[in-house]
């Protein structure tokens, strides 16, 4: 999602726009922000030399980030412009997709597009779209088909992001970001934000109306946990959720609060990763918030900028993050859940 914040900072060198072509594999790239280190523990996953290496920039809204590996490129969202980009190391950035997540003919509020994307486990490219209100699912040799877009036939609010588990289950968090007018959206179906279940059967179970606004979500390494990220200014924290056998969720734990750091620090909780430790990578205030399995803070990738979400890309050890108007990576020492 995207805040209504503003937050000035300085790059090492000039970024790039989106339509240029960057298409050399040996680029020197622009860097911003800082590693702060809260915890000897992140050394162990952080390098001391590491940097956030700019790779494009000009877009609207980056988000939704996740790496092809048929093909060694990453395609995120640019929400405003209802378009998926693709970044290629070598070619840099061109269009993918548009339309993304709206194919109306009316305008359709400021975040119009697509948000969170995933490959499921058939490798099939899967969408939360916010303008039409659903999760879709494109096979890379055909055209997209609706996998939800509603709950016991109410429609969805804005489908934001999503994670699979392994038996083909798929879970999404559904709050209001993507509506034109928000929580007062005449259009709104329901009066909650939900997280959901999508069963392999069809089955749409909500598993929780506790949160006021779910947004990133993600699966502990073995499954037992899920977590879910809350951008809610009166309350910014990530939440653990022990999975029941039945793929329910049990009572949910405070992983973290945040929300004091909202004066010193512009962004809220959004997307998020896990690494194949347990150790979580989530956007919040000032970055990239890293925490051990036990929500100990270890410290922060601070981009500077609004920091919507971060997935794991090339060999699984690459932390590509959109921020803002950049689209950003990280090399780290550990590697994501699954690699």
């Amino acid at each position: 999602m995207r805040h209504l914040f503003t937050y000035l900072f300085a790059v090492s060198v000039l970024t790039f726009s989106f339509n240029q072509s960057n298409a050399q594999d040996n680029t020197i790239y622009p860097t911003l922000g800082k590693i702060v280190r809260e915890n000897p523990a992140l050394d162990a996953l952080i390098p001391a030399d590491a940097k956030i290496e700019v790779l494009a920039s000009g877009f609207e809204w980056s988000e939704g980030p996740v790496w092809i590996k048929d093909g060694s490129y990453l395609l995120f969202s640019d929400i405003p412009r209802n378009s998926i980009m693709k970044w290629k190391s070598g070619e840099g950035v061109s269009l993918f997709m548009k339309p993304a997540g709206y194919t109306g003919v009316a305008v359709y509020g400021d975040e119009p597009g697509s948000n969170g994307l995933v490959l499921d486990k058939q490798g099939n490219l899967v969408m939360c779209e916010h303008g039409d209100r659903r999760i879709s699912q494109m096979n890379w040799k055909g055209g997209k088909r609706t996998l939800v877009d509603n709950y016991m036939g109410k429609r969805l609010n804005s489908p934001n992001d999503v994670v699979f588990k392994s038996n083909g289950d798929m879970y999404f968090t559904d709050p209001i970001y993507g509506l034109p007018k928000k929580q007062d959206d005449p259009t709104r179906e329901m009066d909650f934000c939900g997280v959901f279940k999508l069963s392999t059967d069809g089955k749409v179970t909500l598993l929780t109306k506790e949160m006021t606004r779910p947004n990133g979500i993600a699966f502990s390494p073995d499954e037992k946990t899920l977590y879910v990220a809350q951008s809610d200014e009166k309350q910014a924290i990530w939440k653990a959720f022990p999975v029941n056998p039945d793929g329910t969720l049990g009572k949910s734990r405070i992983l973290y609060d945040a929300t004091a750091q909202l004066s010193k620090m512009a962004g809220l909780p959004d997307g998020l990763k896990v690494d194949n430790k347990g150790n979580l990578f989530a956007t919040g205030p000032g970055g990239i918030w890293i925490f051990s399995p036990e929500g100990k803070l270890l410290g922060r990738i601070e981009t500077g900028v609004l920091t919507a979400n971060c997935a794991w890309g090339e060999d699984g050890s690459v932390l590509y993050i959109t921020a803002d108007m950049y689209v950003c990576r990280i090399k780290t020492s550990t590697k994501g859940a699954g690699w």
